[in-house]
């Protein structure tokens, strides 16, 4: 078999690599050592390189000492031992020792086969006598094996059906010749057709279920194929969890005996430093069906509940639920997303457990202030006003009908919906907050801590709209931030500070001021606040590089914040993190990380998740960019209809903007009207850099929408302002727009320069002329001449100074 078929002879695929290692120990007379799983071909491999030439083989699981007896003699003898993973434990030491002399001597070639790695046992002669080890890895199909055997094997499958193959086999050959024999079953029948093949796949699986079960498991002692059918409920496992789940106090043994069973398992380390074991995808899924046929249920449902009451006491609250819902221990599901109500400051955490929240019954929720609290939350989030409205009122009513701590608990989660629910707005959010101050410094109620951000890179623009706000941005930070603070706990510290910051970032504010107010914010959400407002700090000293043209320190910001995210528990601002930084990349022109990022974006067609939305205007951008308008389009419609209904001003200007842009490429005339609302509405806030930092993708059409500075009916005073506000939003258009010249330009690819294209740009960054970079290069004039036209051509810009910013931006020089 490996990279052959068991029971196709004609069929060979030679695994080149593995080969050649072969063919080294052979003409080296060096040990040769392969090792894989059941079914990948370790045997025919030696048979089929071997071919005619005569050599021993010995079963390592009945092995006798007299066995191993080679006289010696001038002619090379090959000896192949096989399985030899039989020989890790036990009392086998003489046996041992004699493969270990086999493998000394100079008249003997000694060919090792077995399941596991190289054992310890073997260590000290491998490194002595330098062993040639055959990888697993070396003997698995690749894509292009499965197709080559499927052409040998005489059965034809489309491309997709070839992928498809290669992830449900991993390329492991005796699977790929399962899925040959139950492909030609189902053939001599009728033609494969997309709805026949999964039907097929899982007979293959079923296949594969039973060679390991009848060849493989019943040579195991019945503890250790216990210990694996238990401990297969979960994917992944540590040694700690292992003997939650088994009960067994022996797992550590029993998972380094597993280890040498053969290649089942694999191992990595984790963030935290320990080990966590992963059981092969085929045995996971046969030990699981196996599971199923030897154990009772309520074993089993024991099982699951162990390894949920792993998960939620190590926080891991997805996997907690799964386990519970897999056990169907409906109670425990319950607990736990009465803990997330009760706990859960973000409101995405919500979304994220929606699943199980949508799936309970009204009479279980009815019952829980808590739940009813999350339900109208989560209703709200999958914009569904009216259900999210009918648990509110729900709620209140409880409140109503009881006393006591019951009725306090309850009011306190009404608050909370009141400040917090998204569909709601901003409107009265300040005078419930003023309230709220009241409520909770009197003790009358305890509202949970609420968060402003989202996850989002803003304080303005997070957890809801405070665009509002911005115009007496000042007046309320003297007048409420103390207030605003108290309420919102943690989530409250250096709240006034960045929100001034961010709000004078939109407006054109003093660049040192923004940073300064910034600076004191992180300060102090560092001292006792949340990673959540570090991020919109270090957001809004990023946003400032990138208004002044520096796009690599914006980036360097933001991977600060990441590494403190990784380290920090803020996983969930990660996402965020790297669509911010995938911004930066468009900003640089660095198109291969801005792909990379894409292939990992969420799929809007699929789901639309409010919560994303960040990243989706992200994506709009990167369509944009890549000249998919209707896809920017498309996106875009969604996002301006969530941002209509949940009242989100600073949202709809975005959209407004961007959708002008993607009106325009598309050569629809709306562009102009969509730009002008845009305008209109960002000036009512002061809103400049909302609109300037599109830079290229809008600066021609700022001043070709026809927004009026007259407006009609406006008096000299508005007038005055308007026309102020347009100059302030060109001239920091035309900035951006010389800083980063190829922003969002439609098919701006990546740019390669030639070495003296290079050399040439450098010396003109450097302030040379023509003439003295032609005489430090030893060329003419013209040359330099023609190659900087290439070189401006090429970076979409037309001077020497966008020329150095653009390749700088793109780490060309």
């Amino acid at each position: 078999m490996g990279n052959t078929a068991s029971g196709n002879k004609g069929c060979f695929i030679k695994p080149k690599k593995a080969w050649r290692l072969l063919k080294t120990a052979d003409e080296g007379n060096v040990t040769a050592y392969i090792f894989g799983v059941s079914g990948s071909g370790k045997t025919t491999l030696v048979s089929r390189y071997l071919g005619t030439r005569k050599y021993m083989v010995v079963d390592a699981g009945g092995i006798r000492p007299d066995d191993l007896v080679v006289e010696s003699s001038n002619a090379r003898k090959i000896i192949v031992i096989d399985n030899l993973h039989e020989l890790s434990w036990g009392d086998v030491d003489t046996v041992r020792e004699q493969i270990i002399e086999l493998i000394r001597r100079e008249d003997v070639w000694v060919i090792l086969v077995g399941r596991c790695p190289v054992p310890p046992w073997l260590s000290a002669v491998r490194f002595q006598e330098g062993f040639y080890v055959v990888d697993s890895k070396l003997l698995m199909f690749s894509l292009e094996d499965i197709k080559k055997y499927a052409e040998y094997a005489g059965f034809s499958i489309n491309e997709a059906q070839v992928q498809r193959m290669y992830y449900e086999t991993t390329g492991l050959p005796l699977a790929v010749e399962m899925c040959h024999i139950k492909y030609m079953e189902m053939a001599y029948t009728s033609e494969i057709t997309d709805d026949m093949y999964n039907d097929f796949s899982r007979r293959v699986e079923d296949e594969m279920c039973n060679y390991l079960e009848y060849h493989v498991y019943d040579n195991w002692d019945v503890e250790m194929q216990e210990f694996l059918m238990e401990i297969s409920v979960v994917d992944e496992f540590t040694t700690k969890q292992a003997e939650m789940i088994t009960g067994r106090s022996d797992s550590e043994l029993l998972i380094e005996r597993a280890k040498w069973l053969g290649n089942f398992m694999t191992s990595r380390m984790d963030k935290d430093g320990n080990t966590q074991y992963q059981l092969q995808f085929h045995m996971r899924v046969s030990m699981r069906r196996r599971l199923k046929r030897k154990y009772e249920k309520e074993r089993i449902r024991g099982l699951y509940e162990n390894a949920g009451l792993f998960y939620r006491l190590n926080g891991d609250i997805r996997k907690a639920l799964e386990m519970y819902e897999n056990a169907g221990v409906t109670e425990r599901i319950v607990s736990i997303l009465v803990d997330n109500a009760r706990h859960a400051a973000n409101s995405g955490y919500y979304y994220d457990l929606k699943k199980y929240y949508l799936e309970l019954p009204d009479h279980v929720i009815e019952k829980s202030p808590e739940l009813m609290c999350g339900m109208s939350m989560l209703q709200s989030l999958l914009l569904n006003p009216d259900e999210s409205e009918r648990w509110y009122d729900r709620l209140k009513l409880y409140a109503d009908e009881n006393q006591g701590s019951a009725r306090k608990n309850a009011k306190g989660l009404l608050l909370y919906l009141d400040i917090g629910l998204p569909h709601r707005g901003s409107v009265d959010v300040l005078k419930l907050l003023k309230s709220a101050y009241t409520m909770v410094f009197n003790k009358e109620v305890r509202i949970q801590e609420w968060s402003v951000t989202s996850n989002l890179p803003s304080m303005m623009n997070g957890g809801k709209d405070f665009c509002e706000w911005s115009k007496r941005d000042r007046e309320l930070a003297s007048k409420v931030g103390r207030i605003v603070e108290f309420v919102l706990g943690k989530y409250g510290k250096g709240l006034v500070n960045l929100a001034l910051a961010e709000s004078f970032l939109e407006k054109s504010g003093d660049n040192y001021e923004v940073a300064t107010l910034a600076a004191k914010g992180r300060m102090q959400a560092e001292a006792g606040g949340k990673i959540e407002q570090c991020f919109v700090a270090d957001g809004i000293l990023a946003w400032l590089h990138l208004q002044n043209g520096k796009p690599q320190e914006a980036l360097e910001v933001l991977n600060g914040i990441e590494g403190k995210a990784e380290k920090e528990e803020g996983q969930n601002l990660l996402p965020n993190i790297y669509a911010f930084e995938t911004r930066c990349s468009l900003y640089r022109g660095d198109r291969a990380c801005v792909t990379g990022w894409m292939e990992n974006a969420p799929d809007e067609n699929v789901e639309f998740r409010i919560y994303d939305r960040f990243i989706y205007l992200t994506k709009v951008r990167v369509y944009l960019q890549s000249g998919r308008n209707e896809q920017a389009y498309s996106l875009l419609t969604k996002l301006r209809y969530y941002a209509e209904m949940m009242s989100r001003t600073y949202i709809g200007i975005e959209c407004g903007v961007l959708m002008a842009v993607a009106l325009q490429r598309l050569k629809n005339d709306d562009w102009k009207k969509a730009m002008c609302h845009a305008i209109d509405t960002a000036m009512e806030y002061s809103f400049t850099r909302i609109i300037s930092r599109e830079g290229a993708a809008v600066n021609t059409l700022i001043n070709t929408c026809g927004w009026k500075v007259e407006k009609d009916g406006a008096d000299d005073k508005e007038i005055a302002a308007r026309r102020a506000y347009f100059r302030q939003l060109q001239k920091e258009t035309e900035s951006m727009t010389r800083y980063y010249p190829g922003y969002m330009k439609a098919g701006v690819d990546d740019v390669q320069l030639s070495e003296t294209a290079t050399a040439i740009l450098k010396l003109q960054a450097e302030g040379l002329s023509r003439q003295k970079i032609a005489d430090r290069l030893n060329m003419s004039e013209a040359n330099v001449k023609y190659h900087l036209n290439q070189v401006y051509r090429k970076l979409g810009v037309t001077d020497k100074a966008g020329a150095v910013r653009e390749a700088s931006n793109r780490g060309l020089i």
